[in-house]
Order: C-alpha cells, then structure tokens, then sequence
C-alpha cells in the first residue's frame, strides 16, 4: 500500500478530511498482511469519500455492485475483491464510536469484515492449524487448540477486562498491550483473516483507553505487524529462539506514542531466509 494515496489530505486544514484519510489508510494498509492490494475503483471512492461527496455507506454499496456488475474476473484480479470489499468494511467499522469489549463484539467483527467473502465468516473454526511462516524460516506458531478456542477467547477477554492500569509506566503500558493482542491474536480463531479482525478490534480497544490509534503506520507497516505477532508466540529453544514482545513493542510506540523506531521486517527473521519482502 502507498500512502500517497491519500498523503494529501494528511495535512488538511479540515480535521475531518484527514481523519477520514488515516482511517482509509489504516484499512487499506491491513490488507497487505495477506498480500493483497486494492484497486483502482476502490481509491478513487475512497476519496470521493474522504472529499465529502459520498458517504461510507455508499462507498460500500458502489464496491458491491461493481463486482456484482463485473462479466469476469481475471487470474490478474486474484484478491483484489477481497482487499477492496475488506477495506471499505474496515473503514466502515473504525468510523464507528460503538464498541463492546466482548467475544460476540470480536466475532461480530469477523463476520461484518468477510460476509460473503468466507463461507465461514463469523464461525469459529473446528479444526487445528498450522501455518508456514517467512520470518520462521518454513515453521510455524502454534495456534490454539480447536476443542477450547471460545474458552480461551473468553478466557484472555476477561483476564485485560479486570486488569488495570492504573500506576504502570508508559513502558509498562506498551509492554502489556503487546503482551494482550500477541495472546489474542494467537488463539487464531478463524479459519482465515485472524491478523485483520484483531487489529481492527484492538485498535477499537485502544480507543476505550484514550490512545487515538489511527494515522498512517499500518499504510506501511501492517505485515511488519503480522511477522511481530509471529515472533511474539514462538520458541525454538534447543536453536536459541525464544519469544518476544520487543517487535510489537517498537510498532506499539510508533502507533501510540508517534514514536519513530525503524521497522525493518528483515530483524525478525531467524535463520537463513529469502529476503525478497524486505
């Protein structure tokens, strides 16, 4: 994603506009963590939308019927639906101020963001998953367990819901909330789109505590985030490697604190890996 898509408006002298351009950022940056990438169609809505001219709602429904209306797709035009359709609902759902802290609130989320795009949209999934990791070097997180993903859902939900802040140092702050969305998103309770529905509902979080979580970071930095998530639940002892939270820690402050650490994919690798997505 090139946030000079919507750079301009980051300026503005109308907050609105520049709200509503972070936002978009924020939501079209999420889709790189699976490698996809908006059109044009969708660009050039979003900034109708950000101009005033047309409301979120419409944006939506514009996206909707183009791909209704569309004869076919081509092999070229693998996922760019998905990231278009993705985009507009994640906008759509960060615009909004309503928010529940709860495990229907973080499926419900699922559901909005992938209906008629998964077959398995808002469902939990029944089996257990592996997936090949870049920053792993071919290894995989392990992922919850299918038999007690609602469990733990509920489980990590209700341990952050009665923790408190109160006292801690920023650090120690920015080294919980690192700790919560690494043990949140490694439940991994959806079939697909996990990485997605997790930033979309703790970016929300955020915003219950009073940090304003959207700007431009994840326009640029949203698969740094995934590879910091992986390396926030994985250990190879016998080769050295243990889990960490200093990666998400560096994006945290960057999103949060407007801090400016270097975000450099290739320093959560391990092992001898193809650098190509650096």
């Amino acid at each position: 994603m090139n946030k000079d898509h919507f750079e301009q408006y980051y300026r503005e002298e109308e907050p609105d506009k520049a709200k509503k351009a972070y936002l978009w950022s924020t939501a079209i940056g999420l889709q790189d963590v699976d490698g996809l990438k908006p059109s044009k169609y969708l660009i050039e809505a979003a900034k109708r939308n950000i101009e005033g001219d047309i409301s979120l709602d419409e944006v939506n429904k514009l996206i909707e019927n183009y791909y209704e209306e569309r004869d076919e797709v081509s092999d070229s035009d693998n996922g760019i639906e998905e990231a278009d359709k993705v985009s507009a609902r994640i906008t759509k759902i960060l615009s909004e101020t309503a928010f529940s802290f709860t495990p229907n609130e973080y499926i419900s989320i699922h559901r909005r963001l992938f209906e008629n795009i998964y077959s398995h949209a808002g469902k939990i999934r029944e089996y257990n998953i592996t997936k090949r990791e870049w920053v792993l070097d071919g290894a995989s997180v392990t992922y919850g367990s299918a038999s007690e993903l609602q469990a733990t859902l509920e489980y990590d939900l209700s341990l952050e819901k009665q923790f408190s802040y109160k006292g801690l140092s920023t650090d120690e702050i920015i080294k919980h909330l690192a700790f919560f969305v690494s043990r949140l998103w490694q439940i991994h309770i959806f079939s697909e789109g996990n990485t997605r529905t997790t930033a979309v509902f703790f970016i929300k979080y955020l915003r219950t505590l009073g940090f304003m979580a959207t700007n431009d970071l994840f326009a640029e930095n949203a698969w740094y985030f995934r590879n910091a998530l992986v390396r926030a639940n994985y250990n190879n002892i016998p080769n050295g490697v243990y889990r960490t939270t200093e990666y998400l820690e560096m994006f945290l402050r960057n999103l949060i604190l407007g801090e400016k650490n270097e975000l450099k994919n290739r320093d959560l690798c391990i092992g001898k890996i193809n650098n190509e997505k650096l």
